[in-house]
């Protein structure tokens, strides 16, 4: 097909490993590995985290209509391309309409520890995230604002699920994200906790908060359940987005865009008084 590169048959062996990335967590977390699938997201993989690579299949589907440029960046690759039939390709994506190109990536390891001893830290605690989309909309806002991480429960999606990873658009090797039981490792780093919830008289609105301090967390909550009470008694400030009339609520991750926006353009108290909310729950 001229491609310029060599280009080894994929196995059953490594089919079914593809298979069980996409569809069993369990295989993704005893692998460390997860998947990303499509053109856009590929290329971006290969040109920006190269080394995150473990392989990389195509179908000749894809190498027909495979741009010049596109084929100049995959060879870059230093790693093994493996190559499949279209409709193999077909019955190991998890895709409708694939377009015969994905990736088998190495998960990331950030050190949680050294984040969180930062003198900065503005992170995103989300409890019982259980929506992928909503998960990989906030991880994606959170490495677009250059947030500090993201830090999930353990009962949220995982975040690499192949659904997560799409909506991610190709952000989650920018941004450190982590599992956590509890919210007890963020509370003794020393970070305070904004907790975003509805309107009622004893919270603050978003507008009201002038200052931030050098290290917070925004906690936001499942949105049929809302956050824990344990977070929301541990919460120095529970602030909501004001909304217009007939409109209750916000959708999870519009309201961590929102939120994140407005707190990184705040300047930092140095220990002054600021508006917090009563500290019962």
């Amino acid at each position: 097909m001229g491609t310029g590169l060599h280009l080894q048959t994929l196995t059953r062996a490594q089919s079914s490993l593809i298979r069980q990335l996409l569809r069993q967590k369990t295989a993704r977390s005893s692998e460390r590995a997860f998947v990303v699938e499509g053109v856009p997201h590929c290329l971006d993989l290969i040109s920006q985290h190269p080394q995150a690579i473990r392989s990389l299949l195509v179908s000749p589907g894809y190498l027909r209509v495979e741009t010049e440029a596109a084929r100049a960046i995959r060879s870059r690759l230093q790693i093994r391309q493996l190559l499949c039939s279209d409709l193999v390709f077909k019955q190991v994506t998890d895709v409708e309409t694939p377009q015969g190109i994905l990736a088998v990536v190495q998960q990331p390891q950030w050190d949680e520890e050294h984040i969180l001893r930062r003198s900065r830290v503005l992170g995103i605690y989300g409890d019982r995230l259980r929506d992928p989309a909503n998960v990989g909309a906030i991880i994606r806002t959170a490495a677009a604002l250059n947030l500090s991480g993201v830090w999930l429960t353990s009962d949220s999606a995982d975040h690499f699920s192949p659904k997560v990873v799409r909506t991610t658009a190709g952000t989650l090797l920018n941004i450190p994200v982590f599992r956590t039981p509890d919210f007890q490792p963020v509370a003794l780093s020393g970070c305070e906790i904004y907790s975003a919830v509805v309107s009622a008289s004893d919270r603050v609105p978003i507008r009201d908060i002038r200052t931030i301090p050098r290290r917070l967390m925004i906690a936001v909550g499942n949105e049929g359940a809302g956050l824990s009470l344990d977070i929301m008694k541990a919460s120095q400030v529970r602030f909501f987005i004001p909304l217009s009339k007939g409109v209750e609520s916000l959708n999870v991750a519009a309201t961590v865009a929102i939120s994140a926006f407005y707190f990184s353009g705040l300047p930092t108290d140095s220990g002054v008084h600021r508006e917090k909310s009563p500290p019962s729950a």
